[in-house]
């Protein structure tokens, strides 16, 4: 049988190299200028970090329930009369003495007894630059002097007339409205949101970053709160965080030196949130963020967009973005009839202090950044006497050691001596009446070993020891002494933990 007849072979086509599309038009290379970004584009910024939430399985429900958690307070309802506006953010952080969330079990643990006075007992402005680049927080005194507009009291419904009272009672008597317009009146700076935070959202928020490290040159033991630190470096979780921001009786300072530690204490917050992790991390983002808000009361306004605003900006923050400092006092113990004695403010300084929140200047301007720490310390080291002994065989550390106690500070004999025996650590030896001081040295002296020597007297001797690390820089804090010049404003980094600590 007969093959049907095939069909002829196709021609086989060469491949055809692919078509090259010319280059583009090359665009001249401008120099980048830094401008204000338009609205639009922070909303297209805000939907994009949507959708980056969504991407990493969080979802577009997730992101809005931020926003639908927070508790609402019309903190701005029918204000009139308010100061201009001026460059950047400016958030009225409020804490409460609210103790109605928390249980039985942190109410003994942590000395939280007593009813709830129903005020403010911690305010700050926190001002977040324009760039979204810097952050300076305010602590106003809860004793300040201040003379609140007329309102109408939300105790007794009646209407009263403007009058004097201690800061915190603002709030007593007209809730987070009258604690604006008292603050406004007082620092001629626009608030722009409002946040109150609670014993119960300060813990939580606390123990969802895992703790925060904070460290002291002294102990710090308060019966009232229950603090109990030892000298060194500490990780303090949700309570015990609480009891060190609360406490008001470890110094004669009082709430003066309860708000440096206030502020200490944010500094190591934003140091342990950008540096673990969690700003950059949308699934710890969310966590954080529902820990925080499900126990805040916030203004209608602060919603989705302005908190993903924060965080974007949180994200290139460190410690030495941030910087703090206490309204300049005038007149420490002003009597005022009826309500006691009042911190009054000095109207020069404070003025100049809230101007430069207005005009979006930062306060340490002058100081360069990569100025090295200083520890804070509670005892100055100009009243500190101190003797230094060699206890190595490496000529000279003695006087060494000498020049540098004095540069930070210390009253050092500039006689050092060579100590009879050779040390494996540095040792500081101190009589037991002089312990404050014994604590402040050991802080510029990392490392170094205490030991008490009852009957020594008032000067302090340093035996350097073969593991002697050098020599610390040391900061006195006193917060009895109010003065806006540089030394009364420091960067977060200044007052964090160092390294080695």
């Amino acid at each position: 049988m007969a093959s049907p007849p095939r069909s002829p072979a196709r021609p086989q086509r060469r491949p055809q190299p692919p078509r090259r599309l010319p280059p583009p038009p090359e665009r001249p290379v401008r120099p980048l200028r830094r401008r204000r970004r338009p609205r639009w584009a922070m909303r297209a910024m805000t939907t994009l970090s949507v959708v980056v939430l969504a991407s990493a399985g969080i979802g577009h429900a997730v992101v809005t329930s931020l926003d639908a958690g927070i508790s609402r307070v019309d903190a701005f309802k029918d204000m009139k009369n308010r100061p201009q506006a001026g460059h950047g953010m400016n958030i009225l952080l409020v804490g409460t003495d609210g103790r109605d969330k928390i249980t039985e079990r942190q109410r003994r643990a942590f000395h939280l007894g007593g009813q709830p006075c129903h005020c403010t007992d911690t305010m700050m402005i926190v001002h977040i630059s324009e760039d979204r680049e810097r952050a300076t927080v305010v602590s106003l005194p809860r004793d300040s002097f201040a003379e609140v507009p007329a309102h109408r009291d939300q105790t007794t419904g009646r209407q009263l007339g403007a009058h004097p009272l201690k800061l915190n009672a603002a709030y007593a008597e007209g809730g987070p409205q009258l604690t604006v317009r008292t603050v406004e009146n007082m620092t001629r700076v626009k608030i722009d949101h409002y946040l109150e935070v609670d014993f119960t959202s300060f813990m939580k928020t606390v123990d969802v970053l895992g703790g925060v490290r904070i460290c002291t040159a002294t102990p710090l033991k308060d019966s009232y709160s229950g603090l109990d630190l030892t000298p060194g470096t500490h990780t303090l979780l949700g309570g015990q965080a609480l009891q060190y921001v609360r406490s008001r009786h470890l110094d004669g300072a009082s709430d003066l030196g309860r708000m440096k530690r206030q502020q200490r204490f944010l500094a190591a917050l934003i140091e342990r949130a950008t540096s673990s992790g969690v700003l950059l991390n949308p699934m710890r983002f969310r966590d954080v963020t529902r820990a925080v808000l499900g126990s805040v009361r916030a203004d209608i306004g602060f919603g989705t967009d302005e908190l993903l605003d924060l965080g974007r900006a949180m994200r290139n923050f460190s410690p030495s973005s941030s910087e703090f400092t206490t309204v300049p006092i005038g007149q420490m113990d002003y009597p005022v009839k009826g309500i006691g004695s009042t911190l009054k403010w000095d109207p020069a300084r404070s003025a100049q202090l809230f101007q430069a929140l207005r005009d979006d200047k930062p306060l340490t301007a002058a100081r360069p950044h990569s100025a090295p720490a200083a520890t804070p310390v509670e005892t100055d080291p100009r009243g500190i006497r101190v003797q230094v002994a060699n206890g190595t065989g490496t000529t000279g550390l003695a006087k060494r050691i000498d020049t540098e106690l004095a540069a930070t500070g210390f009253a050092t004999t500039h006689e050092p001596v060579t100590a009879p025996a050779q040390l494996p650590t540095t040792v500081i030896t101190y009589d037991p009446r002089w312990d404050r001081s014994a604590h402040t040295l050991a802080a510029a002296l990392p490392g170094s070993e205490l030991r008490a020597a009852p009957g020594q007297g008032p000067v302090l001797k340093v035996t350097a020891g073969a593991g002697f690390k050098g020599v610390r820089a040391v900061r006195f804090e006193d917060p009895g002494h109010q003065d806006q010049g540089a030394a009364s404003v420091v960067r977060g980094n200044e007052v964090v933990c160092s390294g080695d600590a």
